[in-house]
């Protein structure tokens, strides 16, 4: 493996575009401790508080993505984004031309378009691999797959929407997601080895409708003998702190996830491709309520994929409703059976080998 190895690693304004690409950036890292990795981001994603948490090396451009609004503050940022854009591209060309990458990988968001725009027109193009985390593709991934050396993909259906020679990867996870000691686990959340467990989680900002729909049935759900593990998000803690209990633990932030898969029985969330990719990998069964508002409509689609398999159970926001959302949870946990289809339908799906397998590509486009 050569010495002088130089990865640029572009994607961000969300955890979804973000965690994959610093997945990435640590396996190249522990594979060869001297390859040079640049991260680029955005001035307004959350890389911008990450990247200098992580101390990684790091470039942040001034873009941002397009409002959809049509309010004055919306319209204004909209106004402003072609000077962001020339400003990012100008200096996106200084940065390749001195990094002088010997690949460019997009792992997708606003952040990531930019650097691969500029990679693909430099006189000598620069070899592009593309992450694409949905099964719906996004619209950089959609943008830049014709002019990819790779595409690496988590869904067959994203495959099939591309239309590209592309490699079902899965998504890359945080390390050791799948390794948590469940015993260990029951002592540091105070919770019963007899009774069952719901995890309910909303990623890492929270859910203000899956915290609101808890609220609403969390004592049905310890009448019937259940506890809960629920996350609320920084944000929403001091709303619904005062649930916690012998049988609700209610916390702002998990940091210890493997723990939390780990004791947990049934899985209640949002269905973000990151999340399912560490559902799967944990082998859980899991009730998916998806955002209804992501690009695209692409968590319907993620969530949908689970379902075919077995894996899910699918809730619709739209029409969801308290006697329906304990008669769907109760369901579920008080059948042995179900759970067990739905656990081994979750992990055949898994790939716990995604980060490797996609930098295993990325190394050997860039010899």
């Amino acid at each position: 493996m050569a010495k002088d190895l130089r990865i640029m690693i572009a994607g961000g304004g969300t955890g979804g575009h973000l965690f994959p690409a610093l997945a990435i950036g640590e396996e190249i890292k522990a594979r060869n401790h001297e390859a040079k990795v640049h991260f680029v981001g955005s001035n307004f994603g959350m890389e911008s508080k990450v990247f200098p948490v992580k101390g990684v090396w790091h470039t942040l451009v001034p873009i941002r993505g397009f409002q959809r609004g049509l309010n004055l503050r919306s319209i204004g940022r909209n106004m402003l984004l072609p000077f962001r854009i020339i400003r990012s591209v100008l200096k996106m060309k200084k940065l390749i031309r001195n990094f002088s990458p010997q690949i460019v990988v997009g792992t997708g968001g606003y952040a990531s378009a930019i650097p691969l725009y500029v990679a693909s027109r430099e006189k000598m193009p620069v070899p592009i691999l593309l992450q694409e985390q949905n099964s719906f593709p996004g619209i950089t991934t959609r943008w830049f797959s014709k002019k990819a050396n790779a595409i690496c993909v988590a869904f067959k259906d994203a495959a099939t929407a591309l239309n590209s020679s592309t490699l079902i990867t899965g998504n890359p996870i945080r390390a050791g997601i799948a390794d948590g000691d469940k015993s260990k686990a029951y002592t540091q959340f105070k919770l019963n080895a007899d009774q069952r467990i719901i995890f309910l989680f909303g990623g890492s900002q929270g859910s203000a409708f899956l915290n609101q729909q808890m609220s609403k049935i969390v004592q049905s759900l310890v009448d019937s003998n259940l506890q809960i593990l629920w996350q609320t998000g920084d944000l929403a803690y001091n709303k619904y702190k005062h649930f916690d209990s012998d049988k609700v633990r209610v916390l702002p932030f998990i940091n210890d996830m493997a723990a939390a898969y780990a004791l947990s029985d049934l899985i209640i969330a949002r269905s973000g491709a990151l999340t399912l990719a560490e559902i799967t990998v944990c082998k859980k069964p899991s009730i998916l309520v998806p955002f209804p508002s992501a690009a695209g409509d692409h968590q319907t689609k993620n969530a949908q994929s689970m379902v075919n398999a077995g894996a899910s159970h699918i809730l619709f926001e739209k029409v969801l409703n308290q006697s329906d959302f304990v008669r769907t949870i109760l369901g579920i946990i008080k059948n042995e059976k179900q759970l067990e289809e739905m656990s081994e339908a979750a992990g055949a799906l898994g790939k716990p080998n995604a980060t490797r397998d996609i930098v295993d590509r990325i190394l050997e486009i860039s010899q």
